[in-house]
């Protein structure tokens, strides 16, 4: 057994020589295991040494004390874009953007969903093993994986669509594994939902109960890990090839390219400007006002 980390410690690496299999830990818990562009970066990597590696079969990727992943770190929601302020100010450089530029944007969205691009098409099996919470980018990769086992009060969703857009995220995704109903339906609110609901739609392999997540999770990764290693990296890239031929057509341009224009939303009076209230209220207060501001209640039943 070796193992190691990347990203300050913030992703951990093991693998299992005897039953080939490598498992992949966000380890930011503090954050929920939200994850900036290092922390991704080592995640990467790791899956790159999983993908060379002929003695590994499965990938189970996980995150610390229960809690799978809340998505990317939003505590500086144009972070993921450079510094701002770079460049000349009061002291030669150029001043502060409240925003990046478009150019930029596509630049860094192109880089970015590379990351998941790969992660879809990975050559090796990957388990997920999905807790407390697999939003935004965190519910991107629970849904690619290939064996998928989710506690059913783990709550998932794309929240971040109710200040970035709906037009967010892996789209071609979303609608391939969730199914056009559900994937609008999740997209046009935000909204966050118990895995549980969806139990009877088989959208992840298995539903189970939260303390039963980590052994179900490992069970399924050994019962992948006993198939012919070969076998394996030809059925995933023939898997690839039928969804590429199906649903995925264009789907390397149209996911960054939308995230890039989604960014770059103008808000009118009246509707919800997270960033803009974060930066005045705190994230704490901006995520109670974003909550009361989308909540509608239900009607009474006649």
């Amino acid at each position: 057994m070796s193992s190691s980390s990347a990203a300050d410690g913030r992703v951990l690496y093991e693998v299992d020589p005897d039953r080939r299999i490598a498992t992949v830990t966000l380890n930011n818990p503090a954050q929920r295991n939200s994850y900036d562009a290092a922390m991704r970066d080592g995640l990467a990597r790791y899956l790159d040494e999983v993908a060379e590696d002929d003695d590994i079969t499965v990938v189970l990727l996980r995150g610390a004390e229960g809690v799978f992943s809340t998505g990317a770190d939003m505590n500086n929601a144009y972070g993921w874009y450079g510094e701002r302020g770079q460049g000349n100010g009061a002291n030669g450089s150029k001043p502060a953007k409240s925003r990046p530029s478009q150019r930029r944007r596509l630049t860094v969205d192109r880089k970015s969903f590379g990351f998941y691009h790969n992660f879809l098409g990975f050559p090796k099996i990957t388990v997920g093993e999905i807790g407390g919470y697999a939003l935004g980018g965190g519910f991107e990769m629970a849904l690619m994986t290939d064996i998928s086992v989710i506690a059913r009060d783990a709550k998932i969703g794309m929240p971040a669509t109710r200040f970035l857009g709906p037009a967010l995220g892996s789209l071609h995704m979303f609608f391939h594994r969730l199914g056009p109903v559900l994937a609008r339906r999740m997209l046009l609110t935000g909204d966050i939902i118990e895995a549980g609901t969806l139990e009877h739609l088989g959208v992840f392999t298995e539903t189970c109960d939260p303390a039963a997540v980590t052994a179900r999770a490992r069970y399924w990764a050994e019962k992948a890990a006993k198939m012919p290693a070969d076998g394996v990296v030809i059925a995933k890239e023939a898997f690839r090839l039928v969804e590429q031929s199906q649903v995925y057509q264009g789907e390397e341009v149209a996911s960054y390219l939308f995230h890039a224009f989604g960014t770059n939303l103008q808000f009118a009076p009246g509707e919800f400007n997270f960033v803009k209230t974060r930066a005045e209220h705190g994230t704490k207060e901006a995520f109670k006002l974003r909550d009361e501001h989308f909540h509608v209640p239900e009607p009474d039943a006649p």
